[in-house]
C-alpha cells in the first residue's frame, strides 16, 4: 500500500495557482531543458505548454523565466510549503513519523511495532524522500518517497512486485521510478500541498531523466471491497493501459462477489492521477495490512493531459 486512500481535497485545484517552492538549482533548470527536448517533440511541447514555451525550451532558453511574465515575478510572494529532500537520517524520520502518524493512528494500518512510532521497512534506505514543509513551523506536512531504477536493482525488486506480477513491464524498468507512501498531515490537506508534493515530483523526473512513474494507489475498504469493485468497473478504455502493460495481483481482490455496480467517485488521489492522464494497470489486489485494495498506477511524462501539464511541472 503506498498512497493514502482519505480525502485530500477535491482535485479542481489543477486550476489553482502553485504555491510549493521551485528548486533553485541551475543543474535542475539544464536537465528539465534538455529532458523536455528528449521527451517532447516541438509539436507537443507547444500543445503542452504553448508555443513561446515551446520555442525557447527547443532552443535552451531559460524555461521558468521564459513561463512568467516579469509582473507576476514582481508581484510573487514567499510560498506557504517548502520542497526539499531528506539528506540525513534524521530528515528520513520525519517522513517516518508523519506516515505513521496518518497510517497507524489515523486509518489504523497494521505496521510493525517501533518504538519511535516510526512507520518503516526495508524500502526506505534506498529511496528519495521528498518532503514539504510549512514555511511558518519548518513541520513536515506531506511525503512522498521515490524508489529511483538503480536502486530498485539494488534492492532487486520494486515494492509493487510484492502485490504484483510486473512481468509485461519488465522492458520499463530502466526509465522507470516506483512513488508511493504518500500522505498529508490532516491539518493541512489542501490543493497547495498537493501540488507542492507534485512539483517535487516532476521536478525530479526532469532532472534525471526518467520517464515512468509507477505506484500502488489505494481504495478504501471499509465497506468489505463492494466501492472498489465499483470503481474498478467504471473505468473507461482510456484509463486502462494498454494490454502488453497489464500486471497481475498477486493477492486479487474477488470482484465477482462484490456489488460492483455502484456509483462511486475515485479517491482524490486516483482522481488526480486520472486526470494527469495515467493509466490503471491492474485489476485490485487486496492489502491486508491496510485494508485496502491497491491498483497499480502507471504515468508517463509523454502522455500527461495538456491541460494540467504546466501545473504538474510548475511551469
Amino acid at each position: 500500500m503506498s498512497d493514502i486512500p482519505n480525502p485530500l481535497g477535491a482535485f479542481d485545484i489543477f486550476n489553482s495557482r502553485f504555491e510549493g517552492k521551485p528548486f533553485k538549482s541551475k543543474k535542475v533548470k539544464s536537465s528539465k531543458t534538455e529532458t523536455i527536448k528528449k521527451l517532447f517533440s516541438k509539436k507537443l511541447a507547444k500543445k503542452l505548454f504553448g508555443k513561446k514555451f515551446a520555442t525557447r525550451a527547443r532552443s535552451g532558453q531559460n524555461i521558468q523565466a521564459a513561463a512568467i511574465p516579469e509582473k507576476a515575478i514582481a508581484k510573487a510572494k514567499r510560498p506557504a510549503f517548502q520542497i526539499s529532500w531528506a539528506n540525513s537520517t534524521s530528515e528520513i524520520k520525519e517522513a517516518q513519523r508523519l506516515r505513521y502518524k496518518v497510517f497507524a493512528e489515523e486509518m489504523g494500518a497494521k505496521l510493525p511495532p517501533h518504538p519511535e512510532n516510526l512507520d518503516v521497512d526495508e524500502f526506505d534506505t534506498y529511496c528519495d524522500h521528498l518532503l514539504i514543509r510549512d514555511q511558518e513551523t519548518l513541520k513536515v506536512v506531506g511525503t512522498y518517497r521515490v524508489l529511483p531504477p538503480h536502486k530498485a536493482l539494488e534492492i532487486g525488486r520494486l515494492y509493487s512486485d510484492s502485490e504484483f506480477d510486473l512481468t509485461r513491464l519488465n522492458h520499463l524498468r530502466p526509465k522507470m521510478v516506483e512513488v508511493g507512501r504518500s500522505c498529508v498531515h490532516e491539518d493541512y490537506r489542501s490543493g497547495a500541498v498537493i501540488m507542492a508534493l507534485w512539483s517535487g515530483l516532476a521536478q525530479y523526473m526532469l532532472k534525471h531523466e526518467y520517464e515512468i512513474m509507477l505506484g500502488c494507489a489505494s481504495i478504501p475498504m471499509a465497506d468489505g471491497g463492494h466501492f472498489a469493485a465499483s470503481l474498478y468497473n467504471s473505468l473507461s478504455n482510456e484509463q486502462i493501459a494498454p494490454v502488453e502493460n497489464h500486471a497481475f495481483p498477486r493477492l486479487p481482490l474477488p470482484l465477482d462477489r462484490l456489488n460492483g455496480g455502484l456509483e462511486v467517485e475515485p479517491p482524490p488521489l486516483i482522481k488526480g492521477y486520472l486526470k494527469l492522464g495515467a493509466k490503471i494497470c491492474s485489476a485490485p489486489a487486496w492489502d491486508p495490512d491496510f485494508n485496502t485494495a491497491d491498483v497499480l498506477t502507471m504515468l508517463r511524462l509523454s502522455e500527461i493531459n495538456p491541460r494540467y501539464a504546466k501545473h504538474f511541472f510548475g511551469a
